[in-house]
């Protein structure tokens, strides 16, 4: 049983503050609907030793895959968590999921949106908790405990992330295993997942997922996170990462644009990251997606 209660959080904003956190998002365009306990009254606040952890799940017609999501985050065995979840007004029967557990969830919305990342700042600004994660429809935490072992620490950074499988179909791969090896070089060329990384809200609150990017603002977004915050390595497996999401699918691009858009606003740094996407694109538009991830997985176990 999570804690919840009748008064809303005191919500103070900072000067440097990019988003002014709400509980309940301005009506968007062509909404279909919102709920979930916010809308009943219900809410969700911060207690001593156990920090409040919002985890935000990003949505659009995905109803083969969300339920499993949200069971896997509504039965963490972490009892202080409050649960959003953004839709981008889906067509098929996500929203009919979403109403099926909106007893647990704390807020939903389902409305268009300019596309994922604008749909993961609009997460942000309804996270109320102290820490912020991203667990997008399809993936999931790697255990019902993974949330009790990592927050029971006394943690004094402003990230904590840890290792992620990555899966597609019957093949796997553990991602990110080698950071210690790599200490100076690592946040330049291989990130970790977005699903395994818990962000202090102060540092979400001051950055924006930048909607230039269409598949990588992600990947955008953790490289400035890591330039500029402290931040502690677990060793736990934290996530499932499921491979064949638009951030790793370059296949579906109709032009070059994006990844012309990616090199003229990296810094030089980046040069190498922009090279390998190009690379994954070409490769998938020869091979196909699904055959193309068969061998990029046994290419991460192998490396």
């Amino acid at each position: 049983m999570r804690t919840v209660t009748a008064l809303q959080p005191v919500i103070e904003k900072q000067a440097e503050d990019k988003f002014e956190v709400v509980l309940f998002l301005p009506e968007g365009e062509a909404r279909q609907g919102e709920g979930g306990l916010r809308t009943q009254g219900y809410f969700k606040t911060s207690l001593e030793g156990k920090p409040l952890i919002t985890v935000v799940t990003v949505v659009f017609n995905d109803e083969k895959f969300l339920e499993e999501t949200i069971l896997n985050i509504i039965n963490q065995s972490y009892d202080n968590m409050e649960y959003i979840i953004i839709d981008g007004g889906s067509t098929d029967g996500t929203l009919d999921i979403i109403k099926k557990y909106e007893h647990v969830i704390d807020y939903w919305v389902s409305e268009s949106d300019k596309g994922i990342y604008d749909a993961m700042n609009k997460g942000i600004n309804l996270a109320t908790g102290d820490w912020l994660n991203f667990m997008n429809s399809g993936d999931s935490f790697h255990s019902d405990i993974i949330i009790k072992k990592i927050f029971n620490n006394d943690i004094k950074e402003d990230v904590v992330f840890g290792k992620s499988i990555s899966y597609h179909k019957e093949y796997q791969s553990l991602r990110y295993e080698n950071f210690e090896t790599e200490r100076e070089n690592w946040y330049l060329y291989k990130m970790p997942n977005h699903q395994a990384t818990f962000i202090r809200k102060n540092i979400y609150k001051k950055l924006t997922y930048d909607l230039d990017f269409k598949y990588s603002s992600d990947t955008d977004y953790l490289r400035k996170v890591f330039n500029t915050s402290d931040f502690f390595e677990s060793n736990e497996v934290i996530s499932l990462f499921k491979l064949g999401g638009k951030s790793n699918y370059y296949g579906n691009f109709n032009t070059y644009k994006d990844i012309l858009i990616n090199s003229i606003k990296v810094d030089k740094k980046y040069v190498k990251p922009i090279l390998k996407h190009t690379i994954k694109f070409i490769l998938q538009k020869i091979f196909g997606h699904d055959k193309y991830l068969k061998y990029y997985i046994k290419y991460l176990v192998k490396n």
